[in-house]
């Protein structure tokens, strides 16, 4: 059989979905937060330097009192070296003061409208500092970091100090460069990580799927009557529970199979018997074969094997009709004890072939709330079981108690060879023969047993079995002497 794509087979491509996409949540996040840390490092880095610089540029003014001034020019030119910086410095009006553009690196890296400040913003830094990524200026392609804001410059004898501007640039190369290698860094790390993970999810996966696809092919085996393989119930991370359920359910059909045949096979030997037997005593009776001095003797064959079908067929209909629960006792306060005995009587004669001695009948007398007729049945079933199995010249006894909450016991043993272990547990399951029975029992189809239990449950008892192989078997009939009231 070809295997099929198991649920777990969707289950991994569904898992790996939605790894893949909570890594690429997860990554998306991480580059985003651990880039607006970075760039709001460099930031403060440029803004701690630009402030630096303002106050060394603020002493110097204090003793040059000039912002053109050798030594203010060479401060400027350290710090723009040293920190890769464009500084411009504006007065108040908005004019610049003080660029690289003598010394600078790269003469065609020029600052867009760098020579004087808008009124707008003049107005902008006079208000509030200016801290973040600029292009407009520059470059929409290379982005620069801008710190502007606003300084005073004061003399020792300035009554007023000279409001200033400052706007300083830094690359922002680094900030680009450090998205790219998280990036970088967290593909490969996800990459590898959910590799491996998806790795070990697969290979247990396969497992499974290889054990749902052996589930499948025995149940398929099951549903076709073919019950030669049981379920595994060993495998890892799986539920043997389940397995086991199914196993003991295929268990349980194929002995119902088994002794489905055996019921066939043996309703058809019981049916074709008394058929045929029935069938060649009346063609002989009608072509003459039978003398009819001797036909009354053959009709009376022919009457004992009508007899023998319609007892079968009536155990059939029996059986039918207590699976189905459409029959309903009718329960009267009735003597168990009277039952037994008139029950008994029917097999005198064969209790005088055997020569059985008989014990238990002149107890006293127990009267219970039951069925007359079904339990008559059930004592019929047990003593024709008991006086065909007991040993020719064996005790039969009965016993009758009354417990004293108020549960009736009828007792029916007989001596022999009794019951085997194995077969206890299966003396009242529809249709069983025991091996021992299948050479005594000739006319028994193994029904007598099974429908004695189900009439002993509609009468709320119990119905129980006792047997030392090669010496006695006894049944034991157990029910209430009140049926319970009906609720409702």
């Amino acid at each position: 059989m070809k295997n099929k794509k198991s649920s777990y087979d969707k289950l991994f491509i569904f898992i790996a979905v939605i790894l893949l996409s909570l890594n690429i949540v997860i990554g998306v996040i991480l580059i985003t937060v651990s880039s607006a840390v970075y760039k709001s490092t460099k930031l403060d880095e440029l803004q701690s330097i630009g402030d630096l610089f303002i106050s060394c540029m603020q002493d110097n003014y204090l003793v040059t009192r000039d912002t053109r001034s050798e030594t203010t020019k060479n401060l400027h030119k350290k710090f723009s070296s040293k920190y890769h910086l464009m500084i411009y410095i504006y007065d108040e009006n908005g004019n610049c003061v003080l660029s690289d553009a003598d010394y600078r690196e790269d003469p065609k890296k020029v600052i867009k409208n760098s020579s004087k400040m808008t009124v707008a913003e003049v107005e902008k830094l006079s208000k509030k500092d200016f801290l973040d990524i600029e292009s407009s200026n520059i470059s929409a392609s290379e982005p620069y970091m801008l710190y502007g804001t606003c300084f005073f410059l004061s003399g020792e004898n300035d009554l007023v100090p000279s409001r200033m501007f400052a706007k300083i640039y830094a690359k922002s190369n680094d900030i680009n460069s450090f998205s790219v290698k998280i990036a970088v860094f967290y593909t490969l790390f996800c990459a590898l990580s959910l590799a491996v993970q998806l790795l070990l999810i697969k290979r247990r996966f396969n497992r499974l799927s290889a054990y749902e696809n052996e589930f499948r092919r025995i149940s398929e085996m099951y549903a076709k009557r073919d019950f030669s393989e049981q379920i595994p119930t060993d495998v890892p991370y799986t539920s043997p529970e389940i397995a086991d359920y199914v196993n003991a359910v295929a268990a349980d059909v194929a002995k119902s199979e088994e002794t489905s045949k055996t019921f066939i096979a043996n309703v058809s030997h019981e049916l074709r018997t008394p058929i045929t037997t029935i069938g060649g005593f009346v063609d002989g009776i009608l072509d003459g074969t039978i003398p009819k001095t001797r036909q009354n003797e053959y009709l009376v064959l022919v009457s004992k094997e009508i007899k023998r079908l319609r007892i079968l067929i009536s155990s059939m209909l029996n059986m039918s009709r207590f699976e189905t629960g459409t029959l309903r006792p009718n329960f009267r306060d009735v003597n168990l004890t009277e039952i037994v005995i008139q029950t008994v009587l029917m097999f005198e004669k064969k209790i005088e072939d055997k020569n059985l001695e008989v014990e238990g009948l002149g107890s006293e007398r127990m009267s219970a709330e039951v069925d007359p007729d079904l339990i008559q049945q059930v004592v019929y079933n047990l003593v024709e079981n008991a006086v065909k199995f007991i040993n020719t010249g064996g005790t039969l006894s009965f016993r009758f108690e009354r417990s004293i909450n108020g549960i009736c016991t009828i007792g029916i043993k007989n001596t022999g060879e009794g019951l085997k272990n194995d077969e206890i547990s299966q003396v009242f399951d529809r249709f069983y023969k025991t091996d021992s029975s299948r050479g005594k029992d000739t006319t028994g189809l193994g029904l007598g047993l099974a429908i004695s239990r189900k009439i002993v449950h509609l009468h709320h008892g119990h119905i129980v079995v006792k047997s030392v192989y090669g010496e006695y078997t006894e049944f034991l009939i157990q029910i209430p002497e009140k049926q319970p009231k009906k609720k409702g």
